[in-house]
């Protein structure tokens, strides 16, 4: 089922749950062939390697490539945010994809030093969610219209997906996802995001705590729609159809991982598509990570959110495709093999 464009129902997002494909033995057996031959001691690339077997898998070619590169920054507003969440307005979701439009943020500078094609999609800003202490934040249609804007993302053709996100108030939205599915206390999960004092940390955790009581279910689209907002619903979205069409897919912090962590509840397989960009500063972000397995490729004392980690990280999966594909092997080389 790949015609994304059908889904109306959480039913057809569990349809393509369950017929989700797996990784590209021949490509990565390609991969794994070349890799001994080049001229390195075995190993010495550590996570460069890795990079590079993980892309030829889950591109289903060898060598593997990174020609066209795609960043989508999803941005969306929460009902959440009247309740004194954050430390900015919800006005400044729309400033800054204005923001975004014109060139001036950081995601901007690091996509133009990549090499990787923007796009920003605001998703009915003037809509808020739902405040989710008193019921869900999304209808089932609503957050499936949301997750299908996400899938058309994942194109035909794509060498690696990168996802982000702008929405005031969804670090609050990410910490009651993460506290849904995996449980644990509300303050496990819940910082300060834009940088709130003690007085609205509080209040934070007691909306997530609120948020959780009033939205339990053993259902992770379910807790998607209950506690997310439509940005968190269009990532997901677009992780799921990546999957399907073939793409890598790189995560950026705290917020698009509680959106990729709704597959992998689904499917502890779900996320074997994506890494991580970088570690957030969020300390609910080192306790996900350990959650869904992932382990992020840079620690760089980051919180900005909108893909701008992942972008960072782009850098170093340029630099693994490049060693394993320019590198010599030892016969080219003249290079004499270990013993």
């Amino acid at each position: 089922m790949n015609d994304f464009e059908t889904i109306s129902t959480f039913a057809d997002i569990q349809t393509l749950i369950g017929s989700m494909p797996g990784p590209d033995q021949d490509s990565f057996a390609r991969w794994q062939a070349r890799e001994p031959q080049l001229t390195k001691p075995a190993g010495s690339l550590g996570r460069l390697e890795e990079i590079s077997g993980f892309l030829s898998a889950w591109q289903g070619r060898h060598p593997p490539r990174l020609d066209a590169v795609r960043a989508r920054v999803y941005a969306g507003n929460h009902g959440v945010t009247a309740l004194g969440v954050s430390a900015f307005p919800a006005a400044v979701t729309v400033q800054m994809v204005e923001n975004f439009k014109t060139g001036g943020a950081a995601i901007n500078q690091l996509c133009r030093t990549f090499g990787v094609e923007l796009g920003v999609e605001a998703l009915e800003l003037d809509r808020p969610t739902a405040d989710f202490t008193k019921g869900p934040a999304m209808s089932e249609a609503e957050c499936v219209a949301a997750m299908r804007q996400g899938m058309a993302a994942a194109e035909p053709g794509l060498d690696l997906l990168i996802l982000g996100e702008m929405g005031i108030g969804n670090t609050t939205s990410a910490a009651a996802i993460c506290h849904g599915l995996f449980g644990g206390e509300a303050a496990d999960w819940t910082g300060r995001g834009t940088g709130v004092d003690d007085h609205h940390l509080k209040i934070k955790i007691d909306v997530v705590h609120r948020g959780v009581a009033a939205n339990r279910s053993a259902d992770p689209l379910a807790i998607l729609a209950g506690l997310g907002g439509r940005e968190l619903a269009a990532m997901t979205g677009a992780i799921l159809a990546a999957r399907h069409r073939r793409i890598p897919v790189l995560l950026d912090g705290y917020v698009c991982c509680a959106a990729a962590a709704v597959l992998f509840a689904a499917d502890p397989k779900g996320l074997d598509h994506c890494m991580v960009g970088h570690t957030s500063v969020e300390p609910g972000h080192r306790r996900l990570l350990a959650g869904i397995g992932k382990r992020a490729l840079l620690d760089m004392d980051m919180r900005l959110g909108e893909a701008s980690g992942a972008a960072l990280a782009v850098g170093l999966m340029r630099a693994a495709v490049a060693c394993h594909t320019g590198m010599a092997t030892f016969a080219q080389a003249g290079v004499s093999d270990k013993h």
